[in-house]
């Protein structure tokens, strides 16, 4: 295979673009769905999410340094020493990247708020080891943690403090309340493991993790969204101006990765992205 030939390379192009773009699809789905009862769809999230944003951040990177070097790619060696798995390495170079190229964007072109880079503090780690972090326990190695409480002690929080209006919240907890209250809560009991892995011992706490969960997983969607989006149109930017070089044909990424590239309000309203 002649790695210099331009039909090789933008088919590594498309067929890497088309998997990563699955990949995002799949964790954007995720992440709205995964809760206390169905804890292992958080870890199907985490997999998708981090993979599919250290592939896109690697093209965008690919892409600049064939821009930079005038149509030659680095080697894998420089690749995997100057990123290895770490997501926060590559947005660091993704605004460097921005400022270079001069890339202008339609939507949100900011990461840098709390919400957003706790989401990416946590997929990072995930990445990078907390993946592993039950195998780790049962070895003896303790220098990982639990990527799920990490998410619901660090990401939740933040958006239900912003998000949630102070009205719902009373709601929710009136809601607790009064099936505390109720004689049944007095008698019956629940076999779940919250997400810190604390037992839910009654229907009180399931109810109440439940409506959290709800009021919460739609701004989750959101927010990994506007994520993917920027690195959408970092991508999509580098790859027309590494067009322009006309040493190779690249694929049109804006059409691969087109259900990312939509407003806030169509990322609010759509619930599947696979």
């Amino acid at each position: 295979m002649n790695i210099n030939d331009s039909n090789t390379i933008r088919n590594a192009f498309l067929n890497e673009a088309h998997f990563t773009r699955e990949m995002l699809g799949a964790g954007a789905t995720q992440i709205r769905q995964a809760n206390y009862s169905q804890k292992g769809i958080y870890a199907q999230a985490f997999t998708s999410l981090s993979t599919g944003l250290e592939r896109i951040g690697k093209l965008c990177y690919l892409l600049d340094t064939y821009i930079e070097n005038g149509a030659s790619f680095p080697t894998s060696v420089e690749l995997r020493k100057k990123f290895g798995h770490d997501l926060t390495k590559l947005y660091s170079y993704s605004k460097l990247i921005v400022g270079r190229r001069s890339i202008s964007f339609k939507f949100l072109n900011d990461i840098s708020g709390e919400i957003h880079q706790s989401i990416i503090d946590v997929l990072n780690d995930f990445g990078k080891g907390d993946r592993y972090c039950n195998i780790n326990l049962l070895v003896g190695t303790h220098n990982q943690n639990d990527p799920i409480a990490k998410w619901f002690n660090f990401v939740d929080p933040l958006l239900y403090k912003k998000h949630v209006s102070p009205p719902r919240q009373k709601e929710i907890i009136a809601n607790y309340e009064a099936i505390s209250n109720l004689l049944l809560n007095n008698v019956s009991t629940t076999i779940y493991i919250s997400e810190t892995g604390e037992p839910i011992t009654n229907p009180a706490e399931a109810c109440l993790s439940t409506e959290i969960f709800k009021a919460v997983a739609p701004y989750r969607q959101l927010y990994v969204l506007q994520i993917i989006r920027y690195w959408v149109e970092i991508l999509s930017e580098l790859g027309r101006q590494a067009e322009v070089l006309g040493c190779h044909v690249f694929p049109f990424f804006e059409e691969i990765f087109a259900i990312f590239y939509n407003s806030d309000r169509y990322f609010r309203d759509r619930k599947t992205w696979i």
